[in-house]
């Protein structure tokens, strides 16, 4: 199977490339220039809205303030450059310790 292109990778690319190479009217530009407290309220802000999406179980909504968070999320984890890769890999190593803990309660079989 061929590997899918990282559409989050991507994203913290454009966020790279627009922090070195400014483009007018860029809303990542405006972001980065509002600073890190502006960027993380607009992850708090955007998270809500996606909290508020999820009680009300609208699909549509859902869908548009996640990309919203993943987005805003992205720029935030640049401004502190902190690579989506590394997220990943701490992922993995919470799965790999619940696969451990699950088989050692197996194991055990209390």
């Amino acid at each position: 199977m061929q590997k899918e292109n990282n559409i989050l990778e991507d994203l913290y690319e454009l966020s790279e490339d627009r922090r070195k190479n400014r483009v007018v009217a860029s809303y990542t530009n405006y972001l980065q220039d509002r600073g890190p407290d502006y960027i993380t309220r607009k992850v708090g802000e955007e998270s809500l809205e996606l909290i508020l999406a999820l009680k009300d179980r609208n699909r549509e909504d859902i869908i548009h303030e996640a990309a919203d968070v993943l987005y805003h999320l992205t720029v935030a984890l640049e401004d502190a450059n902190i690579r989506w890769s590394e997220i990943s890999e701490e992922l993995k190593i919470r799965r790999k310790n619940d696969d451990d803990k699950y088989n050692v309660k197996e194991q055990h079989n209390y």
